[in-house]
């Protein structure tokens, strides 16, 4: 495990300070860096291949021992590795419960020139689009649903939350990692989504037709929109296709991220029914 000959113990150390800079936006955008903390998010950003500039370690907090082997990697892919007092390591987690890894690593940004790459040979794209979320944490679980299901990319449009928001990283539970997000402007997503004859699906208390009652196997794109107002009218007047979630109870709308899920889970039920 040993980390670089440097142990932190004062919260006056330029190192400390920088992550406690990163937990900003502003800062996160001025530098192109960002947090992750934890094991599972940081296992999946070395799987993935993501690099990892400085680990901060605090072995006093590991939760077990596979953290060495997850330390091994990391210094063996580039990343310098410094280890903290326990003190220090709560100061700059942003956890209630630190598991003793925090790293600093730089931003990752993908275009649509990239997601026409990631789309070469798809037979039936699979998207999902998240127009605005406010909330880093429904936009990490929204990941994290899209990672479950397969998705093939999920396009964030005219965003709200920096998708490295350290609670995006957390609610994403590194996920963040393994399935391809895309930023761009609403409007080019629309026509780029029209270009490549990729179907619109939007979901609204107002449609006729039920989200199991349409067909979810053609290429297509599940767009979710603002936790407050969902959609707004640009989308919902270009969807090819609109859906509601039925509601039994005195709700009259689910969360936007759980919301995703079961239109993801759909269209999942759907395609693997077709190719049986």
């Amino acid at each position: 495990m040993n980390p670089d000959d440097l142990l932190i113990t004062s919260l006056q150390n330029p190192k400390v300070k920088l992550l406690m800079h990163l937990k900003d936006r502003h800062d996160r955008e001025k530098t192109g860096q960002f947090i992750i903390e934890g094991y599972r998010e940081l296992l999946r950003a070395i799987d993935a291949e993501h690099a990892i500039e400085t680990l901060f370690i605090c072995p006093e907090l590991f939760l077990g021992s596979n953290e060495t082997n997850l330390i091994a990697r990391a210094k063996a892919a580039g990343a310098r590795v410094i280890e903290c007092n326990e003190k220090v390591f709560r100061k700059v987690s942003y956890r209630d419960r630190p598991d003793g890894l925090i790293a600093i690593a730089p931003q990752s940004h993908r275009s649509l020139d990239d997601l026409q790459k990631i789309l070469s040979g798809k037979k039936s794209p699979f998207l999902v689009i998240a127009e605005a979320i406010e909330k880093p944490g429904n936009l990490g679980t929204i990941l994290r649903s899209s990672d479950a299901v397969g998705i093939d990319a999920l396009i964030v449009c005219d965003r709200c939350t920096d998708i490295h928001n350290p609670n995006v990283v957390r609610a994403s539970v590194g996920t963040l990692f393994s399935v391809p997000v895309i930023e761009a402007k609403g409007k080019e997503v629309l026509d780029w989504l029209k270009k490549n004859h990729i179907a619109i699906l939007a979901a609204t208390p107002s449609a006729q037709k039920e989200f199991t009652d349409v067909d979810m196997t053609v290429p297509i794109a599940i767009a979710v929109g603002t936790e407050q107002l969902g959609l707004s009218d640009l989308w919902m007047q270009q969807a090819d296709l609109q859906v509601r979630i039925p509601m039994h109870g005195v709700a009259d709308s689910l969360n936007v991220a759980m919301a995703t899920t079961l239109l993801l889970y759909e269209a999942v039920r759907q395609r693997k029914v077709v190719s049986l």
